[in-house]
């Protein structure tokens, strides 16, 4: 902004001419720097959470939609993944099970940087598409769902016990589409939590010390999000206790035919581009949760429908 003074006093000074215009033009390119700086601080500011600075853990699991679904799922995690290039947020794939036909069943991968959680969190529930089936000989249109749970990692400091007797540790082959970069021995770790029933894995190490490291790490995260919903007594999620991926549950529709649009059923947020929308420019939505979220969302941000 200080430098925006300057050009301001420059372009009033100077007479009309190629100076004035130049700095006429470096104002509004300040200007526009300014406004962009200020929203994003505007949209940290309202990351208050105890823990939305930390990384996080995604998973997504195809629901109702066959094929479709497991598909949709692969579309999902290609989306998350150039979101994170555009924010700047590393990822990992920690486990990953193809669909029988296409696609992915489920996958769960790591994503680290400042505000991870905070940001992705907003994205935690179930994910509706709408189009024309490229499965489908008959060319008609289905509807699929994939659901995306968020939990935030836990940094060394908060401890959550787990005792050794309750844990069941398999280990496997790791999959993978072959060549050198598969693992020839037992490394993939599978962690069984008897009292709660959760099941973690993890396969992205060649390490089998590594792994189990990672997924004692998912575990604990996730062992701490459940005691977190029991004292919150309601679940702060976006479908039932057991996960139910279908209708009635969806957070968000993606629709490809026989229009576009991709709209958030919490903000009203929407746009007509949703192949933005597929290849990461999902900050719209985040935002307008945030707001939605603090109780200060007064016109979502939306674009005609086309």
């Amino acid at each position: 902004m200080d430098d925006a003074e300057v050009m301001a006093e420059i372009a009033t000074a100077e007479s009309p001419g190629a100076e004035r215009d130049a700095a006429t033009a470096e104002l509004s390119h300040l200007l526009d720097k300014a406004q962009v700086a200020f929203e994003a601080l505007e949209m940290q500011q309202l990351l208050k959470g105890p823990m939305d600075r930390n990384n996080a853990f995604l998973s997504l699991h195809s629901g109702a939609g066959g094929t479709e679904a497991c598909d949709w799922a692969a579309m999902l995690l290609r989306m998350y993944q150039r979101y994170c290039e555009r924010a700047g947020f590393e990822t990992e794939i920690m486990d990953i099970n193809a669909g029988d036909e296409a696609g992915i069943s489920s996958v769960t991968f790591a994503v680290r940087g400042p505000n991870a959680y905070g940001f992705l969190k907003a994205e935690r529930g179930v994910h509706r598409l709408v189009r024309i089936s490229p499965f489908d000989a008959n060319k008609r249109r289905h509807t699929s769902f994939v659901s995306l749970d968020v939990i935030a990692e836990l940094e060394d400091d908060i401890d959550v016990e787990i005792k050794d007797e309750d844990l069941d540790i398999d280990t496997f082959r790791s999959g993978g589409a072959g060549g050198q970069h598969v693992n020839k021995t037992d490394s993939a770790i599978r962690i069984r939590h008897k009292p709660s029933g959760i099941v973690v894995m993890c396969q992205a190490e060649r390490s089998q010390h590594k792994n189990r490291a990672k997924a004692m790490g998912m575990l604990k995260a996730q062992l701490y999000e459940l005691e977190q919903d029991k004292q919150r007594k309601t679940m702060e999620r976006f479908y039932g206790e057991k996960g139910a991926i279908g209708w009635g549950s969806q957070i968000r529709s993606y629709v490809l035919q026989p229009y576009t649009m991709a709209k958030d059923l919490r903000t009203d947020v929407q746009t007509s581009n949703v192949q933005g929308v597929l290849d990461g420019d999902l900050q719209r939505f985040i935002d307008g949760y945030l707001k939605w979220q603090a109780g200060t969302l007064v016109a979502a941000p939306s674009d005609p429908v086309m």
